[in-house]
């Protein structure tokens, strides 16, 4: 039996922390679906098409990667999928403080679907997608926090603010 896990997120892009989350999660689990959440109160730099295509590209080395986009709750896409589990990325003590509470109210939700969560690797610590944002907007070279089409699109969206 193959185990899949859920990476759910924005991915407003994708960075390369987001990268390492996923490497070491195939060390774990048989297939990762990278599953970009669209939340009608937030507002991404990029539409959830470019997102999609963005990851699709970056993941193509792995052949047990595959990228999907959903609404509603987050548990029930997992379930549909045919897991349960959720595979998270955590940065710092905030990260786990908000994290800890999504676990919980997913546990409430649906108590066979199981979060776990992986540290990122000390060299991606203090990256965000807000923040390579707000340095690609003003200019700041952000090619060693991301991968080369998202560094290249970055650069474009920018060009046209």
């Amino acid at each position: 039996m193959t185990k899949t896990a859920i990476y759910p997120g924005s991915f407003d892009p994708i960075t390369n922390g987001h990268l390492s989350i996923i490497r070491r999660g195939l060390e774990i689990f048989d297939n990762i679906v990278v599953a970009v959440a669209i939340n009608s109160d937030k507002k991404p730099l990029f539409t959830t098409e470019e997102r999609l295509e963005m990851i699709a590209e970056v993941v193509s080395p792995y052949p047990n990667v595959s990228v999907d986009s959903f609404t509603g709750l987050l548990v029930e896409y997992v379930v549909s999928q045919g897991s349960n589990v959720i595979l998270r990325g955590l940065r710092a003590l905030s990260d786990y403080e908000y994290e800890f509470q999504m676990a919980l109210m997913n546990r409430r939700l649906s108590r066979d679907v199981q979060s776990v969560f992986m540290m990122t690797d000390y060299k991606w610590f203090y990256i965000s997608s807000t923040i390579i944002k707000e340095a690609a907007q003003h200019g700041g070279s952000v090619g060693a926090l991301v991968p080369e089409v998202v560094e290249k699109r970055l650069k474009q969206k920018f060009a046209k603010k």
